[in-house]
């Protein structure tokens, strides 16, 4: 999975001549964060709502209202700016992005291309899009973990989700070290439809007598906690 299929395409940017005045009314207008700061098209900064909030006491404190706003129309954002920011290119993984991002204790990154034209932006938000595309949340309300001793319990693993009907919607796994008995666990996750809900006991008993189900869950997401500001014409898929 590569950053150019999960970023944001449509990115606006601010060339490094323009006002802070100017950056603040972008960010305020479009609920961002951030900003992809160029010249001539190519990336030399990112300006965040943090940059701002650092720079603004000293400027409230030594100007008054009036011309607080005036100094700010006169302020040039690549004087507030980030420069040389951390960025990711649209071949990197998702995986390494999401690595930088973490590390760097970031939650959004630029993305150029080899001649450092800002194409995208790549954030939070989108790599958790990209996690609930995998999980197949959306789907079925249905998930299951395994723990199970090789890759070959895999195959048998999917011979018992057919055997009771079910559609397999994800299926996601990993091995695991486990240090107090110095073995190897595979670990599964699948997110499954049953046809028929009759047979989700039957489902679960076979499954038990021959692995380790770390849990199972049905989820309703028709009962979400909602935020007041997200707009009730926004629908989330039932099930």
């Amino acid at each position: 999975m590569l950053v150019k299929d999960w970023m944001t395409k449509e990115v606006i940017t601010l060339d490094e001549n323009e006002s802070i005045l100017k950056a603040m009314q972008i960010l305020k207008e479009y609920q961002f964060r951030r900003l992809p700061i160029t010249r001539y098209g190519k990336l030399t900064g990112i300006l965040t709502d943090k940059d701002i909030k650092a720079y603004l006491p000293s400027k409230i404190i030594t100007c008054n209202f009036k011309d607080f706003f005036e100094t700010l129309s006169e302020v040039k954002v690549r004087n507030v700016m980030t420069k040389n920011p951390i960025k990711v290119k649209p071949t990197d993984t998702i995986g390494y992005a999401s690595v930088v991002m973490l590390e760097n204790r970031i939650s959004g990154l630029p993305v150029v291309n080899d001649e450092n034209y800002v194409v995208g932006i790549i954030t939070q938000t989108d790599i958790f899009k990209l996690l609930l595309q995998m999980s197949g949340v959306y789907q079925s309300p249905y998930q299951i973990g395994l723990e199970v001793n090789s890759w070959d319990d895999s195959k048998k693993v999917l011979e018992i989700f057919q055997n009771y009907f079910s559609i397999v919607i994800s299926f996601l796994t990993w091995k695991e070290f486990c240090s107090s008995k110095d073995i190897f666990k595979i670990k599964i996750f699948i997110r499954f439809f049953l046809k028929e809900e009759k047979f989700l006991n039957l489902l679960l008993k076979e499954l038990e007598n021959s692995f380790t189900i770390l849990y199972f869950v049905k989820e309703d997401l028709t009962k979400l906690p909602r935020k007041k500001d997200i707009k009730d014409e926004v629908v989330f898929l039932s099930y």
